[in-house]
């Protein structure tokens, strides 16, 4: 009578023993296998990033050449040609459209890199010193006015946070939109430029100070 319960534990335990070999003896985790076809998914991978970035600099090239025949911006005058500074800040410079058309970007002769900026308002016009990218003069005969936007050339603010710069390039009309870093300011800057471009510089009515430029943070 006692025998029984023995012969039915031992297929128990000798089912119990394999099972937990069977675990013992599985691998901790899944070894890494294809080694190849994943190293070729990722130089499939950097060769589209690559193809994507020439294909972006060739269309950059393309709309340049299209815009090959507008003429240079004005270099920079004199000191004692710029008459007297009427304001004065620092910012940064988006981008030049086709006025009215905030997606044409206009990349001729540097309009299209992105950079810090100061600018200076003056009798004579629009003084725009880039570092790391070419300097660029709006003359006061060439300006055509300025306002308040929210985006250009891709660039989306909030709306009021642009000063956008009309002005005359050759045969083109073009916006170019700068954020100042005292964007309080730029209220001021579009009145001026406006005063600007009828003919009026404002000297003779009240003054106003020139903003100094904030640094970039």
């Amino acid at each position: 009578m006692i025998a029984q319960p023995l012969a039915i534990a031992h297929p128990l335990a000798s089912l119990t023993a394999g099972v937990t070999a069977h675990l013992a003896a599985e691998p901790k985790s899944q070894e890494v296998t294809h080694w190849a076809a994943r190293i070729g998914w990722v130089v499939g991978l950097m060769l589209f990033v690559a193809l994507l970035y020439w294909l972006m600099r060739q269309g950059w090239k393309w709309r340049g050449t299209l815009q090959g025949d507008l003429p240079e911006p004005s270099a920079l005058p004199a000191p004692e040609e710029s008459g007297e500074t009427l304001l004065h800040a620092a910012g940064r410079y988006h981008g030049s459209t086709s006025a009215g058309q905030w997606l044409d970007r206009i990349v001729a002769h540097g309009l299209g890199t992105r950079s810090r900026a100061e600018l200076t308002l003056t009798e004579a016009g629009v003084h725009v010193v880039r570092p790391g990218a070419r300097d660029f003069f709006v003359p006061a005969r060439r300006l055509l006015g300025a306002r308040l936007d929210k985006g250009i050339a891709g660039k989306v603010l909030t709306e009021g946070g642009l000063l956008v710069i009309t002005w005359q390039l050759g045969d083109r009309r073009l916006d170019s939109g700068f954020r100042l870093d005292r964007a309080a300011g730029q209220a001021d800057w579009a009145e001026r430029i406006e005063a600007l471009a009828s003919g009026d510089s404002g000297v003779a009515g009240p003054h106003h100070p020139a903003v100094t430029p904030e640094r970039d943070t």
